[in-house]
Order: C-alpha cells, then sequence, then structure tokens
C-alpha cells in the first residue's frame, strides 16, 4: 500500500506552502487565510490572469469560425435544432441515456513506450490504440463524426507491473495539455507507480495524435466543430474512457480510481455519473459550469457573444444546451465518500468557485484546496499525500 509520504522531486520547484481541507461552510474565505497564503493566492492569480486571456483567445479563435460558417451556409435554425436536441436530453437529467455505455469491448493494440518513458517509471510501459466504438447521440452529427479518422482512434499509455494486475490510477489531461511526459512528472505518476499502483494515462478526444490534421494545437477540434461538436466530444470523452474500464477489467483489474485535472476534471466528474465501476474519484481543479466560465474568460466572452449573434443562437439556448454534459445536471454514482475533489485558490482558469459548486452538488464531500494558480500547485506535496490517503482506504485491502 501506498505510504504517506510522497518523495519525489516536484516538476517546477515552487514554495510549498500549505493547504488544507475546507470546512463546513466550503473553501475559506481570505481573511482566514496567513498573511503567506494570500500572497501567494493574489500573486499566483495574477500570473494566471495571463494564461487565462492566452488560452481564451485561441478557444475564441477556434469556436466562432465554424457559428458564422453554419450562419453563412445554412439558416442558424440546423444549429438552434442541434442545441435544442441536447438542451432536451439534458432536461431527462438521466445519464444513461445522455451516455450509453460501450456494447463490445475493444480489441486492443499494444506496443512498448519510448525508452524514456520507461525511465521515468521506471518500469513498464506501453502505449495502447484501439477502434472507437463512439457514435454521436445526435443523429445528425454521425456521417461527419466518421469522418474524423484520427480522432476516433482512442489512445492511452499503460504502466503495469510484471506480476500481474494491480489497482489501476487512472489520469485524464487538462485542455491542450496532453503529453503523457508531461503529465507522468507532474502528478508524480512514478511515485505512485512505485508504491503499488498500475497507472493509466488516458488522451481526451482531439488531442495529441488525435488531433486531425491540420489542427493548430492539441485540443483544437473540441471547439473548430461548434457548440454541437463540443457536446458530442464530451459524449465521446466519456464513452471512450468506459471502453477503456472494459479493457482493465478484461485484463484482470479489479480496482479502478480517476483523477483528472481542468477539462480532464470536467470529465472525470461527468464520468462519476456514469462509471460505477469506478472505485474512487478525484476532479483536480474541474470546470463544471461551462456557461460560467465562458462568461469570465476574456476575450473568449466577447468573440463568443459575437458569434452567437451572427449565429443567431439565444444565451438561453445555450445555457440550456450546455447542461446536457455538466457534471451539476446528473447525480454521481460514485458513493459521497468516495470523491475528493481539489481546487486551486489563486486559479483564474478554472476558478475556485466551479469546484466548489461541485462540492455543494456532491453533497458536500471531501473538499481540499491550496494557495496557487491552474498550473503552479503550490503545497502539491500536501494534496498527493492526501490523495494517498484517500485511495489507500478504497484501493489497497
Amino acid at each position: 500500500m501506498a505510504s504517506d509520504v510522497v518523495p519525489v522531486d516536484r516538476l517546477i520547484p515552487i514554495p510549498d506552502v500549505a493547504g488544507a481541507d475546507a470546512g463546513a461552510q466550503g473553501l475559506p474565505d481570505p481573511s482566514e487565510l496567513s498573511l503567506r497564503q494570500r500572497m501567494i493566492v493574489e500573486s499566483s492569480a495574477l500570473a494566471d490572469l495571463w494564461l487565462r486571456t492566452a488560452v481564451a483567445s485561441m478557444v475564441g479563435a477556434a469556436m466562432i469560425p465554424p457559428i458564422v460558417a453554419e450562419a453563412i451556409r445554412h439558416s442558424p435554425r440546423r444549429e438552434r435544432k442541434n442545441l435544442r436536441f441536447y438542451a432536451e436530453l439534458g432536461a431527462e437529467h438521466d445519464p444513461a441515456a445522455s451516455f450509453p455505455a460501450p456494447r463490445s469491448t475493444p480489441r486492443i493494440h499494444s506496443r512498448p513506450a519510448n525508452p524514456v518513458a520507461e525511465w521515468i517509471a521506471n518500469g513498464r510501459v506501453h502505449n495502447i490504440k484501439f477502434r472507437s466504438s463512439f457514435e454521436p447521440v445526435n443523429p445528425a452529427m454521425r456521417d461527419s463524426w466518421r469522418r474524423l479518422t484520427h480522432n476516433n482512434v482512442v489512445r492511452a499509455q499503460h504502466w503495469r507491473h510484471d506480476d500481474g494486475p494491480h489497482p489501476t490510477l487512472c489520469v485524464i489531461h487538462g485542455f491542450m495539455g496532453s503529453a503523457y511526459l508531461f503529465n507522468g512528472l507532474f502528478f508524480s505518476l512514478p511515485w505512485f507507480y512505485r508504491s503499488g499502483y498500475d497507472v493509466l494515462l488516458y488522451t481526451l478526444p482531439f488531442h495529441s495524435r488525435r488531433a486531425e490534421k491540420y489542427s493548430p494545437f492539441s485540443g483544437y477540434g473540441y471547439f473548430s466543430h461548434g457548440l454541437t461538436g463540443f457536446a458530442e466530444a464530451m459524449a465521446q470523452a466519456v464513452h471512450d474512457f468506459r471502453s477503456v474500464i472494459d479493457y482493465l477489467q478484461f485484463t484482470g483489474v479489479e480496482k479502478i480510481a480517476l483523477t483528472g485535472i481542468s477539462l480532464g476534471g470536467y470529465t472525470t466528474a461527468l464520468i462519476a455519473a456514469v462509471e460505477d465501476r469506478l472505485q474512487a474519484v478525484i476532479p483536480n481543479v474541474p470546470v463544471v459550469s461551462v456557461q460560467a466560465e465562458i462568461d469570465d474568460w476574456f476575450p473568449a466572452n466577447k468573440l463568443f457573444a459575437l458569434g452567437r449573434g451572427i449565429g443567431g443562437i439565444r444565451r438561453d439556448e445555450f445555457v440550456s444546451a450546455s447542461a446536457y454534459h455538466s457534471p451539476l445536471n446528473y447525480t454521481p454514482v460514485i458513493a459521497r465518500d468516495r470523491r475528493l475533489i481539489i481546487a486551486g485558490l489563486g486559479d483564474r482558469l478554472a476558478p475556485p468557485e466551479q469546484a466548489e459548486m461541485l462540492w455543494h452538488h456532491w453533497d458536500h464531500c471531501e473538499l481540499h484546496w491550496f494557495p496557487g494558480n491552474h498550473i503552479l500547485h503550490v503545497s502539491q506535496p500536501t494534496y498527493l499525500r492526501r490523495m494517498t490517503r484517500f485511495l489507500g482506504e478504497f484501493m489497497f485491502d
């Protein structure tokens, strides 16, 4: 079983200013923090604003062209009809209808990873891939989705021990942050591996080698197919990960936990509403309300409002449709004591208010905060130890 010590060097050397578990009222008020904690929160928040502006500009630039093109080529009624489809489906609050389970276990192709990956893990590492069985929930999207040849090949990296299947920690990366090496080091995965876990790093749709040809950046496809495309990308992210669980169970894995950061945290929280085969879930700096996120993201908020206006899409239509893929729209199937949320008080890409919304929806489950931003996870060793204690209760006998 993993120990309570985290003997690893962090990817980015930053001050170790302690965070803590949230109280009964949720995340702390700034007045409750020490002077040092407040300084870290305020300075890291300022740094995050620069990053948020850059990411928001890329998201806005990716999302506007398909909305405008749809308005030029066709009546806006088609996109509005699509949005009504997701709004009506989401209004049922039925995760089984919104995210149907895969019907078959995937046929896996596996090959050894590069020597660097095996050196980092200090163990056996394979890159796996398989054909996605996902079919868009909206019939209007099925023909176009079949043409996404790169995206429809699911990819992951699997760190396995030689003495048979171990309890497995699955990790979902954030938007644009799909590199296996970066995520392995950022989450101290070599230490989890040495502590007895197998590890699986899952690649989200449209990222890394799942990106379509000529994509200007990893993750571009999430937004380049408009609002309808984003809904289907989230549906595929859930579906393909459930196929990964099918694969793990086929190989003999009995206990699986899931954590994800940012967009990966959003996906993790959504999977918690449909996948009861998980022992525990840990969304890390998650986004849970796309509308609230876009409202805060300048200049994406202005660009997006412009695109909606050109496309004839009302704000209420977008809000209703985006509920389809929000974790706040569904009741989790993972027990309350098996949910842990991690939030950064200085985070301005996925503000702590997002994590707190999920905390309220998840019946005030365990919530841990650190005084850093979206990238600089100040006091990360503290929350890694927190994760270790939390997971140890369910993953090891």
